[in-house]
């Protein structure tokens, strides 16, 4: 199902590299040293439920769908984006130190990002409490406000749900540990179908059984996979008893996790904000609710660049780890390929679907033709869309989520934005020109990810992985790397590349490599 230890790495050296053209190569290594990979699933699993509860809220009615639209919307960026991407902090420190068999780390990191996530929780969810004033103080309509406050004051419990979900699983999926998680999320999504029918329609909850269902659900992924964990014993070499080291070394993962979350979060509240922008425009309650189908769609189109994203952030995290930078350049390589092709299938799927697509949720004939309108742009968005994300997978790979939320920034807020302002409001082209703004805002985001990524030097991201792990497990500066001497008493040398020619490198005892970040 899963393997429990990674491969041998290299010794904790930089090995030998050949490099043509800017490439880096890897001296070949035995088949049994592969780190072998199990494609991350339970992305499926989530967007369904998600899916679900916008079918269940459209069914409820038009008011039902635009309040529970709102309130998820609203939940996204206020508290879900946060924790997910504090969460995503400990991604590059578990993945290198699994590469570097580096045990202990992940069960310490993962005590710390707990802490992290549960201390992150108590403030967002006093926020939720008050957010029906929040709502109305943004101009929002009377009714919507409710029915959204209703659906969101019965989420606050999933706060504190996925401060432990979170970094379970990427706990698990750093160590190549990903099945388990599919199939605990599978359970849970089929317990799921009746739990709705039980809250919703038998004891007429209404929006709070939604709330309720989705809450519940995530509680039981988090009892299945922590048994899982227990019984099976995949923890035993890892798990370290906590103690006072838990409050302390956290330098290295706020490092991480803040730019992090900066980089998930202006995502995330993009799309959201987007919503917001929705309740500003003519009729609200369809636009609102067409808003919500459309980015459940690109929720469904994101689980496959998102499971590619997790998979190679994995893969160049434990390469690096492993001492073997060629090869984390090749996995970025097939990934950015398969996002690329992911991003063509999903535009042809909104386009040749965008007068039926829209019927699966509500029968409104004005929210259909707004859905319908935009799904051809969706298709556009979702082309630069999953490039993108795949890329941010390999920069938290590489330890440099900073880079990915620059580039966030920029492209959303300084051009995304103001295009869709300018399209939505100035222009008059509605609840178009809004998505034409996130157009706009992917192509410049997809542009400058490859940049970033074409330029990486590859060398230099095994020395920065080997400080990182080791900063973060003594809590203390590490030394510039020294090649320790062959059973020969001879010194490796390494070839670099440098403007395409084959350059040998002094011997690396009295030229180090320098620690930056490429």
């Amino acid at each position: 199902m899963y393997n429990p230890t990674p491969s041998s790495p290299t010794p904790s050296l930089l090995p030998p590299t050949k490099t043509l053209c800017n490439k880096t190569v890897d001296l070949p290594i035995p088949d049994g040293d592969e780190l072998h990979r199990f494609p991350t699933l339970s992305e499926f699993t989530f967007i369904f439920e998600s899916d679900d509860l916008h079918a269940l809220l459209g069914y409820l009615g038009e008011l039902e769908l635009a309040g529970g639209s709102l309130a998820i919307g609203v939940a996204n960026i206020t508290g879900y984006s946060v924790i997910s991407g504090l969460a995503m902090g400990m991604e590059p420190i578990c993945g290198q130190a699994y590469g570097a068999k580096q045990w202990k780390l992940l069960g310490l990191t993962l005590q710390r990002t707990v802490l992290l996530l549960l201390s992150a929780s108590i403030p967002i969810s006093f926020m939720w409490v008050y957010m029906k004033t929040i709502l109305l103080w943004c101009g929002q309509n009377q009714e919507i406000s409710s029915v959204a406050h209703t659906f969101i004051l019965f989420s606050i419990p999933d706060l504190f749900f996925l401060s432990l979900l979170h970094p379970l699983r990427i706990y698990l999926r750093t160590q190549s540990i990903t099945m388990p998680v599919t199939y605990c999320s599978a359970i849970s999504v089929i317990l799921h179908v009746p739990l709705n029918y039980l809250l919703v329609f038998h004891f007429k909850l209404g929006v709070a059984g939604v709330a309720i269902s989705m809450v519940w659900t995530n509680l039981n992924v988090f009892l299945f996979l922590s048994s899982f964990v227990y019984l099976s014993g995949v923890h035993k070499d890892s798990w370290v008893t906590p103690s006072i080291d838990c409050l302390k070394g956290w330098s290295s993962l706020l490092a991480l996790a803040v730019p992090t979350c900066a980089s998930v979060c202006l995502e995330w509240w993009w799309y959201e904000l987007m919503i917001l922008m929705c309740g500003l425009l003519v009729n609200p309650k369809a636009t609102i609710a067409s808003m919500g189908i459309l980015i459940q769609t690109t929720s469904l189109v994101y689980c496959f660049p998102s499971a590619l994203s997790a998979g190679v952030s994995t893969r160049v995290g434990n390469e690096l780890g492993a001492n073997r930078p060629g090869k984390a350049r090749i996995s970025m390589i097939v990934s950015l390929v398969c996002a690329v092709s992911i991003g063509l299938l999903a535009m042809l799927f909104t386009t040749l679907m965008r007068h039926q697509w829209g019927k699966l949720f509500t029968n409104d004939a004005e929210i259909l033709e707004l859905t319908a309108v935009a799904l051809p742009i969706v298709g556009l968005c979702e082309l630069g869309n999953c490039p993108q994300t795949t890329g941010c997978g390999v920069l938290r790979g590489t330890a440099r989520p900073a880079t990915g939320a620059n580039i966030n920034l920029g492209s959303f807020y300084l051009v995304g934005m103001p295009v869709a302002i300018l399209m939505g409001f100035a222009i008059k082209m509605g609840f178009a020109g809004l998505w034409v703004g996130l157009l706009a805002a992917q192509a410049s985001c997809a542009s400058l990810m490859l940049v970033v990524l074409w330029k990486t030097d590859w060398v230099v991201q095994v020395e920065n992985a080997r400080v990182l792990t080791e900063t973060t497990s003594n809590n203390k500066a590490v030394p510039p790397l020294l090649i320790s001497p062959n059973p020969k008493g001879e010194v490796e040398d390494i070839i670099l590349c440098i403007n395409d020619e084959l350059v040998k490198s002094a011997s690396l005892e009295t030229s180090p490599l320098l620690f930056k970040e490429h």
